[in-house]
């Protein structure tokens, strides 16, 4: 009896720890999602602002807000495309590390221009508007750098699975017609047969060729193979015939030939 309470007191306070432990995670998901959310309407009221003051105003303050509006939407931009494409290319981690490195030079320079907007000298603030705008330009250049090469990469990586996805696909296409070739074979042998031992004869025709006539004598048929540059034909052997016996020289160590008996 005492094993099953202390067994039901070990699950009440189990299940105590565990609805505490969600609780806090579930407080800290919300404020971190109000914090998100108070951050972007903070961005995007200040963003708001400073189009405002560039288009608005003229001189130092229009001129510091326009340095501060490129320097934040160029930095923005590239943070985004990097993150977005570091989830699916881990050769993108270098990028975003050195991207962290130039986003301090970058919020330094936000912090800065912020401060000179409050600056009551003018006159001192437009003599340091070349070099602030010269820092702008370098800092903006290399977010672009990197922004453009990250998206260059994704889209070559992009049209390489596509060429390889046609490929596969036209491979699979005629594998599927594979009947269109089975029915080609026999037309074609249907074709050279119907053509006959014919055939070449009437190609020649058909082409404009005009062949020599046959000669009527035998005997000039070599005669007309060297003119088209053919072999000469050979003359048909004459037949042999055998040699008379009595004909035959009689030489002194050749024995006489017998009498022939008559009847």
């Amino acid at each position: 009896m005492e094993a099953a309470i202390t067994i039901l007191a070990l699950l009440f306070v189990a299940f105590i720890a565990l609805g505490v432990y969600a609780t806090v995670k579930a407080v800290g998901a919300a404020k971190r999602g109000v914090d998100r959310t108070i951050t972007q309407a903070r961005r995007t009221v200040e963003d708001t602002t400073l189009r405002a003051k560039s288009f608005g105003q003229t001189g130092v303050a229009g001129e510091l807000a326009q340095l501060r509006l490129a320097l934040r939407t160029s930095m923005r931009a590239t943070q985004d495309a990097l993150h977005a494409g570091v989830a699916e290319d881990s050769s993108l981690a270098e990028s975003v590390g050195l991207f962290r490195r130039l986003s301090a030079h970058g919020l330094e320079l936000d912090d800065e221009l912020k401060r000179l907007e409050r600056e009551p000298d003018r006159a001192t603030v437009a003599a340091l508007l070349p070099q602030l705008n010269e820092r702008t330009q370098r800092i903006t250049h290399s977010a672009d750098s990197l922004r453009w090469a990250a998206r260059d990469r994704a889209r070559q990586f992009a049209d390489d699975d596509l060429d390889a996805l046609n490929a596969q696909i036209d491979i699979e296409a005629g594998a599927l017609r594979h009947w269109t070739v089975e029915e080609q074979r026999p037309q074609q042998a249907s074709g050279a047969a119907s053509q006959g031992p014919g055939a070449g004869a009437r190609r020649a025709h058909d082409a404009g060729v005009d062949w020599p006539e046959p000669t009527a004598g035998a005997g000039n048929s070599s005669t007309a193979d060297e003119s088209w540059g053919g072999p000469a034909r050979e003359e048909a052997p004459q037949a042999i015939t055998a040699p008379d016996p009595h004909l035959r020289t009689r030489y002194p160590w050749q024995k006489a030939a017998r009498p022939e008996t008559t009847n």
